[in-house]
Parts: structure tokens; sequence; C-alpha cells
């Protein structure tokens, strides 16, 4: 009986730093999350502790429900006009319904430094603020590699001349065709892409 040579086990691609990093943040986060609530408790009492953490998911829990209402309406409005761009509402603080649902959701999290950052993300200058500096974040060039989730989001973000973000993808046609083997060209030379318009 002969036995094949077991193939040698693929090499596994580097994590990146943020993967590497993310459960020692984490862990980080819960202990100074727990280290906060123990400082308050022993400034004041247990009762005072557990009426901040009862009117952090009290009051996440409102907004959370405000944001879900209002984003309700939007798709209602858009389903009764046939128009989604007619009927949508972004608030007083042109976010949409991101920053609430997720102040609200850091709100309802245990702990006071969620807490903060939640009431950061309802504050209407620091959630504009937050959300540049996700956009630019997420929308830098450097290091994009086809496939990450900065490469998705920078395909589905497609601003017109006049400011509107219109959803697709981009297929260019400026550079060379790709070439297959043999030097033709792997696309059909009459082929034209129909424009992203309904």
């Amino acid at each position: 009986m002969t036995f094949g040579a077991t193939p040698p086990p693929s090499p596994r691609p580097p994590r990146s730093r943020a993967r590497r990093f993310a459960p020692l943040g984490v862990a980080a986060w819960m202990v100074l999350e727990i280290w906060l609530l123990t400082v308050v408790g022993g400034a004041t009492n247990g009762v005072t502790v557990f009426l901040l953490l009862l009117a952090g998911v009290v009051a996440g829990s409102a907004v959370i429900k405000r944001a879900g209402r209002r984003a309700w309406r939007n798709l209602t409005g858009a389903l009764q006009t046939g128009d989604p761009a007619a009927s949508r509402e972004t608030g007083a603080r042109g976010t949409g319904n991101t920053l609430p649902m997720i102040g609200g959701l850091l709100l309802i999290l245990p702990g006071l430094l969620s807490d903060v950052l939640g009431l950061l993300c309802l504050f209407p200058p620091t959630g504009r603020l937050l959300l540049r500096r996700a956009d630019k974040l997420l929308t830098r060039s450097a290091g994009s590699a086809p496939g990450s989730f900065r490469d998705v989001y920078q395909q589905v973000r497609m601003h017109q001349p006049d400011g509107k973000v219109v959803q697709g993808e981009v297929i260019r046609e400026d550079g060379p065709a790709g070439s297959g083997p043999g030097g033709e060209e792997s696309r059909p030379a009459g082929r034209r892409h129909p424009p992203l318009t309904p």
C-alpha cells in the first residue's frame, strides 16, 4: 500500500496590525470600563452606579427606537412615491441614521467610557467630525488592496459633479484591455458596458 506525500500546509497570510491587536484592545477597554465603574462606585455607592447604567440603557434604547422609526418612515415614503431620493430624511444633524444608531448602541453598553462615546456620536458637531474622520480613514487610497473593505467602500461611493452619490461599480476602459495568452485580447473588441442609470 502506497501513501502519497501530504501536501505542505499553505502559508497563512500575515495578520494585519488591527487584527493582531484588536483582542488586546477589547480586553483593555473592558478592564478600563470596570475600573471606572469601581472608582465611581467607591466615590458614591453601588446604587448610583446601577442608576447610571440603567439611565444609559434607557437613553440608548430611546435613541435607537427614534432612529429606527425615522428609517422606517423613510423606507415607506420611498416605497410609496417610488423615488428613493425624494423622501430621504437626514434629520437635524444631516447624518442619516448611522450615528444615532451607533450612539444608542454605545449608550446601551454598560460602562462610562462607552456612554461618553455614545454621547459624542449624538452631539452634532462631534458627530460630523467623527463621520469625516471615518470617511477619510475608509477612503484613503494608500494600501487599499483589491477585495479589502476600503476597496469595497471606494467602489460603492461614487460622487457625481453635482455632489450626488451614485451607488454602483466603476468599470474603467481608459487603460489597455487585459491580454490573454498569446497576446490576444481577453475582452471582445466591440463590447460596451451600459451606463449605471436606472
